[in-house]
């Protein structure tokens, strides 16, 4: 049926029988494309029955829905007339794994980082109210992104606005990893005692007078209540905060979701209508791991093993060994994740120091609250975070840890070209976003050793501090036997030559190593220098080196803008040097799309063949013929 479906309105004259075979085919084409291309595979499975009644009971695109954090929305894509674009999905040139306004009408907002929805639908909604327009706006978020403040201020809003916003809490109990926080225990405990025959009467009143699906409602409701899933706790909150509560409603049940949908776009005020989906619906391996499934590579589909296993470590995994390692010698030190504990390479510490662990949920700005917090009273907490993430807690990191100087280390997971995810999840920016800031100390390891000797140099530190280093497999060389600490901002020549100075940080060491060998076989010499420090970069030797190589190429995997190489250009405009000529090599003054990291790497020269290109225009440049 898929090829027949262009738009939404196609599945309109289908009926139920139908339209849960089309469910059963969108669910086959999911887990065959995933298992090729890889991507988000059990968020995706777990809402295609709600994508369905969704496109059914509303009229996208003048309807609106969208989708938070967008990685559940294959179904949607498939459904908005992409099927026959969908073997591309997440790769180079191919449609993107999460929603873009620039990809489809039907997307209707871009969405990649968690908790947006609700502020982005009711902005929406605004907008369309004051065009006297009267279509509806569906925000459909996942209930671990309800741990994140955004969403509660997005919803204190709405219920103050009292507009007729519709949120659909996508509940599975799942984020990525399991979820947390004390909210969903609360509700667990709010289930017992006197509040519960209330429940069950209001459970009757609410859900009981719906025809046909009333009854098979409650029976819904009484299954859910030891968990999020709860009904009465849930609803009186969602209540106080002005929606109007329904459910919880079965979402792999696209008869019950279509009635309630339909009679929802009656209602003249904020609804939340709460939808029990199982993670990896229909797909045993990924129910039974979703959280191996959330973000999977190619698979087998039969066993649903990964294919392409490695034995070699990734970044994040040496980071947690080495941060496992160096807490069994310092009490002080104290793991905090944003829900992403397997993700930063954290599973070993939490399992090893439990009490020395958190994982805050989808809460970036608690996370660097809570650490300062800790610093404050002697403790060196270390946050694993993605680069992407980060930028959702900068106020935190500007005013509650470096303006009070606190010893808080973070852990830049994911720095630089990210891959098949794309914009949304690059980390392109770190560099520019942390060098500016007073007090802060920024590092990146040319390697998996040198992350090691990074990680105690920044907990033996008294001040903020930060590491980024980039996603994907290390590069197998020799570990030193001894962690050492490394002088706070001390570069370290790796090459010596007198023609062209190339200085390099993070990942784009070795690159550069490899571009002076061509060079080299070409008859140019060349000074590499491994910097280490963003910031405080090496004063005194880039100094030296400059005034006598002047010629000079910097190499990051950052954007350009206000980035490593910045730094080096604002130091030696200083110097006054005669002659002296720096080209940068970085990312440019755009959104990186999509694509695996060798390709985009070398379509913006950031590889052995775009380094020497450089040089030898900086050369030419110079008047010196090559």
């Amino acid at each position: 049926m898929l090829e027949s479906v262009k738009k939404p309105s196609d599945i309109r004259h289908l009926d139920i029988r139908q339209l849960n075979a089309l469910a059963q085919e969108i669910r086959d084409v999911i887990v065959e494309r995933v298992s090729l291309n890889g991507g988000h595979l059990a968020s995706n499975l777990g809402v295609i029955e709600l994508t369905i009644a969704l496109h059914y009971a509303f009229e996208s695109p003048m309807d609106r829905i969208i989708w938070d954090v967008g990685h559940q929305s294959y179904a949607h894509k498939l459904l908005t007339g992409r099927y026959g674009e969908f073997y591309t999905l997440r790769k180079y040139g191919g449609i993107s794994g999460f929603p873009r306004m620039n990809e489809s009408e039907h997307d209707a907002f871009g969405t990649g980082h968690s908790s947006t929805s609700i502020s982005a639908s009711l902005g929406i909604l605004a907008a369309l109210r004051h065009k006297e327009k009267g279509h509806k706006v569906v925000a459909v978020i996942g209930d671990g992104a309800m741990t994140a403040g955004l969403a509660f201020e997005g919803l204190n809003h709405a219920g103050h606005l009292k507009k007729d916003l519709i949120v659909v809490l996508n509940d599975n109990d799942m984020s990525i990893s399991s979820n947390v926080g004390a909210l969903s225990a609360y509700l667990n405990k709010m289930m017992t005692g006197d509040l519960y025959t209330r429940f069950r009467k209001e459970t009757k009143s609410i859900l009981g007078g719906i025809p046909k699906f009333g009854e098979s409602m409650v029976k819904m409701a009484k299954k859910a209540e030891g968990s999020i899933k709860g009904f009465l706790t849930p609803g009186a909150l969602f209540e106080e905060l002005g929606f109007k509560y329904i459910g919880p409603i079965d979402g792999h049940r696209i008869d019950f979701l279509i009635d309630v949908f339909r009679r929802m776009k009656a209602y003249d005020r904020p609804v939340l209508i709460h939808v029990v989906t199982k993670k990896g619906k229909g797909y045993s391996p990924a129910e039974k791991n979703p959280c191996l499934f959330h973000g999977i590579g190619p698979f087998d589909i039969e066993t649903g093993i990964p294919k392409g296993i490695s034995n070699v470590p990734t970044f994040s995994e040496v980071f947690g060994k080495t941060l496992t390692g160096l807490a069994m010698e310092d009490k002080r030190i104290i793991a905090i994740t944003a829900a992403m504990t397997d993700g930063t390479g954290l599973e070993t510490f939490a399992r090893t120091f439990p009490d020395r662990f958190y994982d805050v949920g989808i809460a970036e700005q608690h996370a660097v609250t809570f650490a300062a917090g800790l610093a404050s009273h002697g403790m060196r907490p270390v946050v694993a975070i993605y680069s992407t993430f980060l930028q959702r807690a900068y106020d935190e990191l500007i005013h509650d840890v470096c303006l009070q100087n606190l010893s808080v280390v973070f852990a830049i997971d994911r720095a630089g070209i990210v891959g098949d995810d794309g914009p949304t999840h690059n980390g392109t920016f770190d560099l520019s976003y942390l060098r500016h800031i007073p007090n802060m100390v920024v590092m990146s390891p040319k390697d998996e050793n040198e992350l090691r000797h990074m990680l105690r140099t920044a907990i033996e530190h008294n001040g903020p501090s930060a590491i980024r280093y980039p996603r994907g497999r290390v590069l197998g060389i020799t570990m030193d036997e001894e962690i050492k600490t490394i002088p706070i901002g001390l570069s370290e020549v790796m090459e010596e030559g007198d023609d062209l100075l190339i200085v390099a940080i993070g990942n784009m060491l070795y690159p550069a190593l490899k571009a002076s060998e061509i060079l080299k076989s070409n008859g140019i010499s060349a000074t590499v220098l491994n910097a280490r420090f963003v910031k405080p970069i090496d004063k005194e030797l880039i100094g030296s080196l400059a005034k006598k190589i002047r010629l000079i190429i910097t190499v990051e995997e950052n954007s350009l803008q206000g980035g490593f190489g910045s730094a080096i250009i604002e130091y030696l405009s200083e110097l006054d040097i005669d002659g002296l000529r720096i080209k940068r090599i970085g990312l440019p003054d755009s959104f990186i799309e999509q694509g695996p990291q060798s390709i985009l790497r070398k379509r913006y020269g950031l590889d052995p063949d775009g380094i020497v290109s450089a040089a030898l225009s900086l050369l030419r440049l110079k008047g010196i013929p090559r």
